[in-house]
């Protein structure tokens, strides 16, 4: 396999590891504190296992440890609203149509914090969102009366996109600082200490503090939880870096734009979600995609005529 077919291969692997998050963190019984808690300590021991890490963290500055500990945070606010919103909706696919929603609020915060003048195109490919998500917002208002909370689902969901977009900025301007590893290594670590302070005092009857593994009983978490971990967190970072090796940034934003995707047809295969969601709920998952792959295109475009 020659490297460029290879790094392909191993993003979306990557990418289609990434839309499984959600069907894991359906998957996983307790609640999304308890289980980001688990996910954030799990990869954070993980990478201090590495010795290129330790190598890596060992030179970096007080300041620089500061930064990346304070968009950890940002990570685990990201996550707790991610799989919150999986949780509130019992609905992969909500989630995921909501976290398009990042490319609106990346138009809007990007430039804010690299100091880059907004761009007209963006903005209006995030109003498409917006539209998108009012139309899953009136299609899930029309569901069967249970105790699912689409309202709320959908709302943590679009916090989830907006808490994407400033990490993944801040992240985009901090990132000479140091290497991509010691990055996710530091960014891991202060989410894992910060809910090992919190999980105790918010700990209830419920809480589970080590993952149970009961297969007569249904109960598989133990093996969720180390999957979304070691293979969605610890692998996927692996392999993203390595196929940024070999392919361009807009090929790399283009695959990982099916992120979505991937998520709602295992949601459907999975859990006959679309058996819950009518077609409304796909037109307004449809422009939100559609949106998010157009400004790609349109970026692509304006970088190529720059070029020339």
């Amino acid at each position: 396999m020659n490297p460029r077919l290879k790094a392909l291969t191993y993003l979306h692997i990557a990418v289609f590891l990434w839309g499984f998050t959600a069907i894991l963190g359906k998957l996983i019984s307790y609640n999304s504190l308890n289980l980001v808690w688990h996910r954030m300590l799990i990869t954070a021991v993980v990478y201090f296992c590495i010795p290129a890490v330790w190598k890596g963290v060992s030179g970096l500055s007080r300041k620089d440890w500061l930064i990346f500990l304070g968009i950890g945070v940002i990570v685990a606010l990201h996550w707790l609203t991610f799989y919150g919103s999986i949780k509130l909706g019992n609905s992969a696919s909500v989630t995921l149509a909501c976290l398009g929603s990042a490319s609106f609020f990346s138009a809007v915060i990007d430039p804010l914090i690299n100091r880059k003048r907004m761009r007209m195109q963006e903005l209006l490919m995030g109003l498409l969102v917006i539209v998108g998500i009012l139309i899953i917002h009136d299609a899930l208002s029309t569901a069967p009366a249970n105790h699912t909370d689409y309202t709320g689902a959908i709302a943590t969901g679009i916090v989830s996109a907006a808490l994407a977009a400033l990490f993944t900025a801040l992240n985009k301007r901090n990132i000479e600082r140091a290497s991509s590893l010691s990055i996710s290594a530091i960014e891991m670590l202060s989410g894992a200490v910060l809910l090992s302070v919190v999980f105790p005092m918010m700990a209830d009857a419920h809480a589970t503090w080590i993952p149970g593994f009961n297969p007569e009983q249904g109960n598989y978490d133990l093996l969720w939880i180390l999957l979304l971990a070691l293979v969605c967190t610890n692998l996927t970072f692996y392999l993203g870096t390595f196929a940024l090796k070999e392919i361009s940034a807009f090929t790399a934003n283009l695959s990982v734009n099916l992120e979505p995707i991937y998520g709602i047809v295992l949601g459907a295969l999975i859990f006959k979600e679309h058996t819950a969601l009518n077609l409304e709920f796909y037109l307004g998952a449809a422009m939100i995609l559609v949106s998010v792959f157009l400004q790609t295109f349109l970026e692509y475009r304006q970088r190529k005529n720059t070029a020339l």
